[in-house]
């Protein structure tokens, strides 16, 4: 078992030894006011990043997302994903995952604010052919405690002798998808 609040700072600790202009974290009314607009709770763990440790600009590659606005953000990346969603056919975006990390391509890293865990899911769309989306949809990590650690470790699949390594653990298609995009959940 993780103990969170070691995670957390360990985290932070990282954070700011790679950056040194790491933005502030936020407030309660940000993460509030972040929640209202998002129409769902945050996971627990991913409100703790942002009031704990800094609004993004930490974590793998390209760092995660600041919370709100200006620009690219986990609000904003969310709404204009979801927004294309609703009342499609053939919804590209699941309610509840909030975007944290944009991996480039069109590539996110989510985490599932619905699912216990705060499992994390990879958004990858070169496989799309038409149709569903599902098969867009890789689980990157049971949860958003072992993904970080995963980070900590420099064990991702994102790191970048990955697949020099024989213990590599690459994201599998996410077995909720069909059902999740179907039900707009």
């Amino acid at each position: 078992m993780i103990d969170i609040d070691d995670l957390v700072h360990r985290v932070a600790t990282r954070a700011a030894s790679e950056s040194q202009d790491l933005p502030e974290p936020v407030d309660h009314a940000r993460i509030v006011a972040a929640e209202r607009q998002l129409g769902v709770t945050l996971h627990p763990l991913l409100a703790r990043l942002y009031r704990e440790v800094a609004d993004g600009g930490f974590g793998p590659d390209y760092r995660l997302l600041p919370l709100l606005g200006p620009g690219s953000s986990v609000v904003g990346e969310y709404l204009t994903r979801r927004g294309a969603s609703v009342g499609v056919e053939h919804p590209q975006w699941p309610e509840g995952v909030v975007p944290i990390l944009s991996w480039g391509c069109a590539m996110y890293a989510g985490v599932d604010c619905l699912s216990e865990d705060g499992q994390v899911l990879l958004f990858e769309p070169n496989p799309y052919s038409g149709g569903s989306w599902e098969q867009c949809w890789f689980l990157d990590s049971a949860g958003l405690a072992t993904w970080l650690e995963t980070w900590l470790g420099g064990t991702g699949w994102f790191e970048e002798d990955a697949f020099d390594r024989d213990d590599l653990a690459e994201p599998q298609p996410w077995k909720q998808a069909a059902s999740r995009l179907s039900s707009g959940a």
